[in-house]
Formats: C-alpha cells, sequence, structure tokens
C-alpha cells in the first residue's frame, strides 16, 4: 500500500521531470527554430543557393550570337542575331521558372551586332548589321503586352557592335564600329521623347565592350580597339557628362556576356586573342579590383545577356563572333554569384 506522503512526492518527482522535459524541448526548439525558419519562402532559396557555380537550362531553339536581351515580367527575350551565315529577326522567351521556350513576334529588321535595353517593359533595339550592310541606325521596339513593334526614330550614326546602359530612364549606347573603325562614339536616348543626344566620346574608341551602370556611373570595360582586344575600362559621369579610366580588365577581350551584379560587373566569356573564352571576372569600384571567379561551362563569344533573380544569363553564342565563320550556339549559362 502506498502513503499519501509516498504518492506526494512520487507526483512532485513527476511534475518536476515533466518541467524538465519541457525546458529541453523548448531549449532544443528555440535553438532549431531559425534554421526551420529558413526553409520558408526566399529564406530557403537563400539556404539552398550554390554560390559562383554554373548550371545549364534548355537550349534556345534558334542557336545564334550578338542579338537584343532584356527582361521584362520575369520573362528574358532574345531577339535576332547571327545563326551563322545569316542574321535573323526570330524572337524567342524563356522562362526560367518552367525553363521552357516559346515565340513571339519576330523583329522587323533582321541583324546582329546591336544594343538593346528594357526601359518601363518595352525592349528597345540599336544599330547593328544586316547581310549587306556594314552598319545601321535603325531603332525599333517590342511591347510585349501587345506583341508588337514600332519603328523609332533613327540612331544619329550609325554603327555596330555598341552597347548600351541605362540610367534615370535614358540609354547610352556606347562605341560600336562603322567603316572600318572601332568608333568613342556616345549618344543617348530618351524614350519618353523618342530623341537624341550626342554625349561626351569614350576615352579609347572600341566596339563590345561590356557596360553597366555602376552607382552614379556607366563602366565601359574592354572592346575591340583600333589596335586589338582592349582591357581598357572607363567611367563615364552623366551629371559631369565625362569620361575617366579605371583599372583595366587583367584580360582584354569582347563580346562578353555581362552585368552589374550587387554593385560590381561581372564578365564572362568573350572573344580575347585566342579565340572564345570561359573567363569569369568581376570588377569591384569598392576595391577598384577585379577577381576571377568560377569559369563558364562553355567557352562563347556574343552571347546574349541577361540578369534575373541573383542569376545572370549567358545565351547562345559563338565560337568566332564572326558572320560566316564559326558555330552558333544554343547555350544557356546560368550564373550564380
Amino acid at each position: 500500500m502506498i502513503s499519501v506522503d509516498s504518492r506526494t512526492k512520487k507526483k512532485a518527482g513527476m511534475a518536476a521531470f515533466a518541467l524538465t522535459m519541457l525546458i529541453v524541448v523548448t531549449l532544443i526548439a528555440g535553438a532549431t527554430l531559425p534554421l526551420c525558419a529558413q526553409t520558408d519562402g526566399a529564406a530557403a532559396e537563400a539556404h539552398a543557393v550554390n554560390h559562383n557555380t554554373w548550371t545549364t537550362g534548355a537550349v534556345m531553339p534558334t542557336a545564334r550570337w550578338s542579338g537584343a536581351s532584356g527582361v521584362i515580367d520575369k520573362l528574358i527575350y532574345v531577339v535576332g542575331g547571327a545563326t551563322g551565315t545569316a542574321v535573323t529577326g526570330v524572337n524567342e522567351i524563356y522562362n526560367p521558372k518552367t525553363n521552357k521556350w516559346s515565340t513571339g513576334a519576330s523583329m522587323p529588321t533582321p541583324r546582329f551586332a546591336v544594343a538593346s535595353a528594357v526601359v518601363n517593359n518595352i525592349l528597345y533595339v540599336f544599330g547593328g548589321s544586316d547581310n549587306g550592310s556594314d552598319a545601321l541606325n535603325v531603332v525599333e521596339a517590342y511591347n510585349p503586352a501587345t506583341n508588337s513593334w514600332s519603328t523609332l526614330t533613327n540612331m544619329p550614326t550609325a554603327r555596330n557592335s555598341m552597347s548600351a546602359a541605362v540610367d534615370k530612364g535614358i540609354i547610352y549606347v556606347i562605341g560600336g564600329y562603322s567603316n572600318g573603325s572601332r568608333l568613342s562614339t556616345v549618344e543617348s536616348y530618351n524614350p519618353t521623347t523618342n530623341s537624341w543626344t550626342e554625349e561626351a566620346p569614350l576615352l579609347v574608341g572600341k566596339s563590345g565592350p561590356a557596360v553597366g551602370l555602376l552607382g552614379a556611373t556607366i563602366v565601359a570595360a574592354g572592346g575591340l580597339s583600333n589596335s586589338g582586344v582592349t582591357g581598357d575600362n572607363e567611367a563615364y559621369t552623366v551629371k559631369k557628362n565625362k569620361w575617366a579610366t579605371l583599372t583595366a580588365d587583367p584580360t582584354p577581350r569582347q563580346a562578353q556576356c555581362s552585368w552589374v551584379i550587387s554593385g560590381e560587373l561581372y564578365v564572362a566569356g568573350g572573344s580575347g586573342s585566342s579565340g572564345a573564352l570561359t573567363l569569369n571576372e568581376a570588377y569591384s569600384p569598392k576595391t577598384k579590383s577585379w577577381a576571377t571567379l568560377a569559369s563558364m561551362p562553355d567557352a562563347v563569344a556574343g552571347a546574349n545577356s541577361a540578369y534575373l533573380s541573383t542569376k545572370l544569363y549567358c545565351i547562345g553564342g559563338s565560337d568566332t563572333g564572326v558572320l560566316g565563320s564559326g558555330l552558333a550556339y544554343d547555350f544557356v549559362q546560368i550564373y550564380q554569384k
């Protein structure tokens, strides 16, 4: 027979044990809850990210290089380009979420070696070259909402192989090639007024530079000068309308896949002195230096560039970047910073 006193002691012991277990469980739960929380939503994606790595996406239906590209409503548009021996106006749309391609209205003027930019969900395509011309000054804009194209005011200087960057809704078209010479020409386009303004020229005339907006300056790195491929790196201050020299890219090259990510200019692939490259580098304005990162899976020149959801997309490309000689690729190479 168990006495009242022993029953009381037993209950007290059980209560103490329960309290101890509650504290242990609480401590364990408290220690693990933050980790569990990281599996939800965006935090889960961030936790699963493998940084400084490359993956591949579904191949582009039409293999090509040096077309126009841009992101609108989380879709990547790749328009025009060179297919190897000819130019095209094809408009193909990549959905990273489904890893599938679809087709939009073709660009009215088939061409390659163009510059492109997106402002207010409109893709603008500048200049370039077709099968029979050295350089074009045509400007066309694609509206995905209506799946239609419009023709805008011609660019003042006909050219191809230039690059474009956007600052406060104004598109700056930089450098290029025409009539046997690499150009220092910089012209800005205002989509609101459909008008052009001549800006201060580059310090070094070049085609195919990697460009992007870094803070209050537009950077133009690398390219092909009249003396050959260059690592020349320049910064344009819009307020001052003036260019200044920055730390040169250690690897002279042109026609790179590039984008500004987290305040740094990322430059992948391109064409160097010995052909297409896999090299991937980033320029930091804070340290004024270049860092070497994980190499691309495949060497390409003239890949179409896009940036979406912390990833740099390098789409298509060529082994030479020269119309009529070399291969056109359908690659979709994706870099995770």
